[in-house]
């Protein structure tokens, strides 16, 4: 009888640990959603950001560029070596970044186009999060193929912007909506599992872990988007 109280204790204590943990995740990515939509819809309606956007050949972009891959890999790597404060500020100032990259976007295409692309990507990647919080399937070897697509994806990206193709863009971005759409489930179950073991009284911890998980949600977000976008959008 004690083993079973004990065993039901277990069972409560890292119920609890994951809804703590994972309530933390969407907070912080849906935060860095907010700031990337700001910023970008600032930048879309003002002459001076656009100006320094566009003004100066490609150097911004590429600057812009490097420091947006150049803070993942960092946030990434050092997490574990940051205070709370300081990840989160990292990681903010990602979304910021990430949204001045992407405030073309809003000039290419029709507001309508934006609105409908952010919707459909809300309710997919709802529906793939919640898959992979609720189902007892190990998604890992799911996993290991996805990456291996999302490589591709890279890859071959690389390759169009020199082949200007526009049916290997259509095929790009049918592979990719599938890519996100499947790691957002994969990302989620691992994000599930490391909350199970969280230690839900260190609350450093806590948000550390959060905002390395919300980085990895917010980038099958914001790509799954993209690629949506690139696939039904109608440009201006």
């Amino acid at each position: 009888m004690q083993d079973l109280r004990n065993d039901t204790r277990s069972m409560s204590m890292a119920r609890s640990s994951v809804a703590v943990f994972m309530q933390q995740v969407y907070l912080w990515m849906t935060a860095a959603l907010g700031v990337t939509a700001v910023v970008a819809y600032l930048t879309a309606t003002s002459r001076s950001l656009l100006m320094l956007f566009f003004g100066n050949g490609m150097l911004v972009p590429i600057v812009l560029l490097v420091a947006i891959f150049g803070l993942v890999f960092f946030l990434s790597s050092s997490i574990h070596r940051l205070s709370s404060g300081a990840a989160t500020g990292f990681f903010l100032l990602y979304a910021a970044l990430m949204g001045f990259w992407l405030s073309p976007v809003l000039l290419a295409y029709s507001g309508a186009s934006v609105s409908r692309a952010f919707v459909v990507t809300a309710g997919m990647f709802g529906g793939m999060s919640v898959f992979g919080m609720i189902t007892k399937r190990d998604l890992s070897g799911m996993g290991s193929f996805l990456m291996m697509g999302l490589w591709g994806i890279i890859l071959a990206s690389i390759v169009n912007l020199f082949l200007k193709s526009s049916s290997m863009d259509f095929v790009i971005c049918v592979i990719g909506v599938i890519v996100f759409t499947g790691l957002t489930a994969w990302d989620t179950q691992k994000l599930r599992q490391m909350g199970e073991t969280a230690p839900i009284e260190d609350g450093v911890a806590i948000r550390r872990g959060a905002i390395l998980g919300a980085l990895t949600l917010y980038l099958d977000f914001i790509n799954l988007f993209l690629m949506l976008l690139r696939l039904f959008g109608n440009r201006d």
